[in-house]
């Protein structure tokens, strides 16, 4: 029998993950933050939790939710665009002191490239490049990835995702028809939604710990060149870019990704 995984954060992109686990024989808890959500998780044959994480702690019943589970997939977003003064890594501590204190021993957490800096040089963002972003967001996030990392408690592989996309989540319909956009020649770094569940499982089945992934589709087309084209094709608003002003960014390589788990990414772009 499959190890039972718990997954925090059933969302946008930790329910279809659930869901192909549960597809491959696994026994998933997944927690929600939402009530009216535990019936969706029951309908894929998912173990539904009511749970919320903030400063203060856990509001729910965490014990339970992590017991008999050997993996614990994180995947929370920071939230910090909403609420900038959130202290998320004291969030995120509480849930690792739990973790800590259970039988888990396996760690997958979901990080974000945004933890490297965009530069006006485009810099080749490697396997072997260390984060160094600076913003507030880019921060707690990394001090988050130390800490899961130098616990002694668990093994712990970092993903770092580039911008996610699917068909009903892309940022180019969030771009459309705006004006004064930055950063028009800046790379692409992107990642649909079927490759980060993907990548994810075959991490879980190959059992690849003690590691840190960046995870990007190896097409790096401009900004204005790509979101462009794309609203053109799909009759939207065609988005503008201020460009008195240097593009910064970086273009993220996923080539330790594709060697270690032999991986061809699927959804372009």
């Amino acid at each position: 029998m499959k190890n039972k995984i718990s997954i925090i954060g059933c969302g946008w992109l930790g329910l279809p993950l659930a869901a192909h686990l549960v597809e491959k024989g696994y026994k998933i808890k997944g927690s929600t933050t939402s009530k009216e959500k535990l019936n969706v998780l029951k309908d894929h044959k998912i173990i539904p939790y009511h749970l919320t994480l903030n400063e203060a702690g856990f509001i729910g019943d965490y014990k339970d939710f992590l017991a008999g589970s050997a993996t614990v997939i994180i995947n929370i977003p920071p939230g910090l665009r909403k609420n900038p003064n959130k202290n998320h890594i004291q969030e995120v501590e509480h849930l690792i002191k739990a973790i800590a204190q259970s039988n888990v021993k396996k760690v997958l957490y979901v990080s974000s490239t945004s933890v490297f800096k965009d530069d006006e040089t485009f810099p080749k963002i490697s396997d072997t490049t260390l984060p160094n972003a600076t913003s507030n967001s880019a921060k707690q996030i990394i001090a988050i990835e130390e800490q899961l990392r130098q616990h002694d408690n668990f093994d712990c592989t970092i993903i770092r995702f580039g911008g996610l996309f699917d068909e009903d989540r892309h940022p180019a319909k969030h771009l459309s028809g705006k004006t004064n956009l930055a950063n028009a020649e800046a790379p692409i770094n992107l990642i649909g939604r079927q490759d980060c569940v993907a990548i994810m499982a075959s991490i879980i089945k190959n059992n690849f710990w003690n590691t840190a992934l960046n995870a990007v589709y190896p097409i790096h087309t401009n900004k204005k060149t790509y979101y462009s084209n794309y609203c053109l094709k799909t009759d939207l608003p065609l988005p503008h870019f201020d460009e008195s002003k240097k593009s910064e960014g970086k273009v993220v390589q996923s080539l330790k990704l594709v060697q270690l788990l032999d991986y061809t990414f699927k959804q372009a772009p």
